[in-house]
């Protein structure tokens, strides 16, 4: 191997270091190197310092990188640095908000849509407005700083309800972090779980339903609330009912689609999914005559609105029932929200919009969940109590102003 020369030369007032390195092939690339001297009484010293650099050169093939007298090793076919191989960082090192975000993307093919954006608002939330400041690796979360989070959250003013929230996607995370051995203790074992809230939900009465459902006669919720009221169907059910699933001539509509709600570039959009929430939520209901009656008017509302609009007119949610005059799909958040504003304009007792589902859910689903008489028992006490809804609402349907 041919031996490395150089020397010294003078530039812009300083001494440099002008090296011929030669590759394999003999072929010769010259770098210059600053040696941080100027030139007034410093020849003999940057001489000197030369002859170190050519010797350590030709043993390791490192040169000075001209900072704070700091040697790496350099390609002789380019004459530049030869990076330092990147060494893997272990995941218990990674930043604890980074883990988080990685764990929940990880996981969104395998939960529901309506489940990964709960986690992924309360991460990008409460979260990261609590952990960012700290800036914690995935190891140093002790049971203490989860402690704290969660007295928190209380000291907020939420509930235990809330907490348990959090709870339950810390659980999740580190478990995983520990079955993927990123972790050796899942620091949740020693954190407590809350003790959830009791809550009482308001019900209307026979009276305020119907007042309710006079008053909003003609607001673009009016068949919302009628059929949750009589139904007991979720939010995102009644958003998820189609066309292709009302039976107008069995008198059955089938809920088996769902309406949630996702944020896409800073605007709330719906998402529609045929996953409900568990395996009793598909199931087929009796059309009850109050109700095909609004279902008829509309379908005519929705024909008339498109004639109106046109081109303007939304055709890829023409097989849902709940759109607006446009043909949009009703977003979850308004319902909630329009919901709550009925009622302060018409001076109603405040309820949640979920509130109004309760009295039958109460009734019907709640007792039966021991698995060897789920089938049969739900069957006969859904028939009964369709039967005496049914019943019902043939016999009040002339107090009831539909």
């Amino acid at each position: 191997m041919m031996k490395t020369t150089g020397s010294v030369q003078e530039k812009n007032g300083r001494f440099y270091f002008v090296l011929n390195l030669y590759d394999a092939n003999g072929k010769r690339k010259i770098k210059w190197i600053s040696t941080g001297l100027t030139v007034r009484g410093n020849k003999r010293k940057a001489e000197a310092m030369l002859h170190e650099v050519l010797l350590r050169y030709d043993e390791t093939g490192e040169l000075p990188t001209g900072r704070g007298g700091a040697y790496e090793k350099v390609d002789t076919r380019t004459a530049k640095p030869i990076p330092a191989p990147v060494k893997p960082v272990s995941k218990s090192e990674m930043l604890f908000l980074d883990y988080l975000n990685e764990w929940i993307q990880i996981h969104k093919a395998s939960i529901q849509t309506a489940t990964f954006i709960s986690y992924n608002q309360m991460i990008q939330g409460r979260i990261t407005q609590y952990f960012q400041p700290l800036g914690l690796k995935l190891c140093e979360v002790t049971p203490q700083v989860l402690d704290d989070f969660q007295e928190k959250i209380l000291l907020d003013g939420c509930t235990t309800n809330t907490v348990i929230h959090y709870h339950a996607i810390f659980g999740k995370a580190f478990k995983d972090a520990v079955r993927k051995d990123y972790l050796e203790v899942n620091p949740m074992l020693k954190v407590d779980r809350p003790k959830k809230n009791s809550f009482r939900p308001n019900f209307y009465t026979k009276d305020e339903v119907q007042q309710l459902l006079e008053v909003s006669q003609d607001d673009p919720l009016h068949l919302c609330i009628l059929i949750t009221a009589y139904y007991g169907l979720r939010r995102s059910e009644v958003l998820g009912l189609k066309w292709s699933s009302i039976d107008f001539e069995r008198k059955s509509m089938t809920i088996n689609h769902k309406v949630t709600e996702q944020r896409v570039n800073g605007k709330y959009v719906p998402v529609v999914s045929d996953v409900m929430k568990n395996k009793t939520s598909c199931r087929t209901l009796p059309l009850i005559p109050a109700v095909e009656a609004e279902l008829l008017k509309q379908k005519e509302k929705q024909q008339l609105y498109r004639r109106l609009f046109g081109k303007s007119y939304r055709t890829d949610y023409l097989d849902f029932v709940c759109t607006d005059q446009e043909g949009k799909l009703l977003r979850p958040n308004f319902v909630t929200e329009h919901f709550e504003w009925l009622l302060r304009q018409y001076g109603l007792p405040h309820i949640r919009f979920h509130d109004l589902r309760h009295p039958y859910v109460k009734h019907t689903t709640k007792k039966y969940n021991s698995e060897k008489q789920k089938t049969q028992a739900t069957k006969i006490v859904d028939l009964i109590a369709w039967g005496f809804c049914f019943c019902f609402v043939c016999y009040s349907k002339r107090s009831w102003t539909l």
